[in-house]
């Protein structure tokens, strides 16, 4: 079993006990979805908030919007989950969780690039473009290929990895702004631009792989 799908089952002992509750409560896949995307939309307007009204060595914007991404993160768990034990899975509820999730990483993005801009973090701001570029590609690539009849799930750096790499930078940027004095070589941005960069690279070369992959397939 992989490590991803080993942490994957963890992380489904441990919502469950939650899962059941919404289920018992009358809570749809869709409202659980509709609740992801409203907290993603709260950190993007934390972060857009910080890069206009934040002053320039203050990351707590940062850090308070990771743990928000972190947070609306278990709703992509939880939607699955409450569709899957309250036997309420739907072709439609597939779809418009797909379409959520794209909206949730755009609107994240969109705050990420605006922080980096309006804070002067240039290079900050062209890394977290290229990791939306390939996040975007990921997707696309997959959708693409399915549609074509072949089943395209391989490569590293999936939603999961994207969000939680992105939550635990820009939580890692807040925190450790604390412990970092202003004249210390170390920008606490740097750990957030770290995160971004591990997710530009390996997005962007986990779409060629899927790419490879389905050129494989159709034997060309």
């Amino acid at each position: 079993m992989k490590f991803r799908d080993w942490a994957q089952q963890i992380i489904y002992r441990i919502i469950d006990p939650v899962v059941h509750k919404l289920v018992k409560v009358g809570i749809t896949p869709n409202i659980v979805t509709t609740t992801g995307l409203f907290f993603n939309i709260v950190s993007a307007v934390i972060l857009i908030y910080g890069g206009i009204y934040g002053e320039k060595n203050d990351f707590s914007y940062i850090g308070w919007a990771g743990g928000v991404i972190l947070f609306a993160g278990l709703f992509d768990m939880l939607d699955g989950q409450v569709a899957r034990i309250g036997k309420m899975s739907s072709s439609f509820g597939a779809l418009y969780d797909s379409v959520l999730d794209r909206y949730s990483e755009l609107i994240v993005f969109l705050g990420i690039c605006s922080y980096m801009m309006a804070q002067g973090y240039v290079v900050g701001f062209i890394i977290a473009f290229i990791a939306l570029v390939g996040s975007l590609m990921v997707s696309y690539v997959r959708a693409r290929a399915e549609g074509l009849g072949i089943e395209c799930k391989v490569g590293f750096m999936q939603r999961p990895e994207r969000v939680v790499l992105t939550a635990i930078g820009a939580l890692g940027c807040g925190v450790s702004s604390f412990f970092i004095h202003e004249e210390s070589v170390l920008n606490p941005i740097y750990i957030f631009e770290a995160a971004l960069l591990i997710i530009a690279i390996f997005s962007n070369i986990t779409a060629f792989t899927r790419l490879a992959h389905c050129r494989k397939v159709m034997n060309l």
